[in-house]
């Protein structure tokens, strides 16, 4: 499973509105991410002002920006529909009003029938150069203390994210560990007490603290986590395999691969629509499976 980009084509204009291809925003997306979004803003009826661009171009635009790697100033607005700059204040809008956080329940949502074998998160992190000044950047300790950020991410044995966190790069693994357990949404679609946990959690030596593993097993989840230097033996590197494909489907948007934005927030708003775009692609792969 892989992402592409191809060439944009233009939109198809009906009055003064250009509707979003179904190559940036599919129907299937828009319908669950439109129920989050807020409302617009009233406008005043003696200075309406021009017409206001719809929610669903302007996240034509953010799709555009994650796929492509443009800048805000140069996205092409003969095809996405709307300027660079009507799509930054939207994401801004989105940001503060915590759209990105909750865009991740509906669409990182698996099928009942896989959810029921879970048996475990596994645990990651990619780094990432960054702006000079900015919310949560950091020397990077394999960067020639070049300022950076971290992203973590915790992901289930199919390699759906889950949950995702930014940090700067001098940040240590563990220090995201429990927060990222705490991110995961419930998981529903099974009778009873959706399940919140799992039952055992992968990560690689850096997270080796039996602080941690302590914490873990108050949690009701077995840590297996690697030990430093010790041939673990349990086929830990074969089952953590899935949190590196993940983060490089993450990769396959070349917006993410350089942090450009200075503010914190904003970066977190491309990281969750992106995580949100491969849970889709996951769920159209299940149901196309299950038929």
């Amino acid at each position: 499973m892989s992402w592409a980009t191809g060439a944009l084509r233009p939109t198809v204009s009906v009055g003064r509105v250009s509707v979003a291809r179904a190559d940036l925003v599919p129907d299937d997306l828009w319908e669950r991410v439109a129920p989050l979004l807020p409302p617009a803003p009233e406008r005043s009826r003696r200075h309406p002002g021009r017409p206001r661009v719809s929610d669903r171009v302007a996240l034509a635009g953010v799709v555009s920006v994650l796929r492509t790697g443009v800048a805000w100033r140069d996205v092409p607005s003969e095809t996405v529909g709307c300027s660079g700059v009507t799509t930054w204040r939207r994401l801004r809008d989105w940001t503060e009003a915590g759209v990105a956080a909750s865009a991740r329940r509906p669409l990182g949502r698996a099928p009942p029938r896989q959810l029921a074998g879970l048996g475990g998160l596994l645990r990651g992190r990619v780094t990432c150069s960054g702006p000079q000044r900015g919310n949560h950047v950091g020397p990077l300790p394999v960067g020639r203390a070049r300022p950076g950020s971290k992203r973590h991410l915790i992901v289930d044995r199919h390699g759906t994210p889950l949950a995702a966190t930014l940090t700067g790069g001098n940040r240590h693994d563990v220090t995201q560990l429990l927060p990222l357990l705490d991110a995961v949404p419930a998981i529903r679609g099974l009778r009873g007490r959706p399940r919140r946990s799992p039952r055992r959690l992968y990560a690689d030596p850096g997270y080796d603290f039996d602080k941690y593993r302590r914490l873990l097993w108050k949690r009701g989840i077995k840590p297996l986590i690697a030990r430093r230097g010790v041939a673990h033996g349990s086929g830990l590197g074969k089952v953590r395999g899935v949190v590196e494909r993940t983060l490089a489907w993450l990769h396959q948007f070349k917006r993410l691969r350089t942090r450009y934005e200075r503010r914190a927030a904003l970066h977190h708003g491309l990281l969750e629509p992106a995580c949100g775009l491969i849970c889709l692609r996951r769920l159209r792969t299940s149901f196309r499976n299950d038929q």
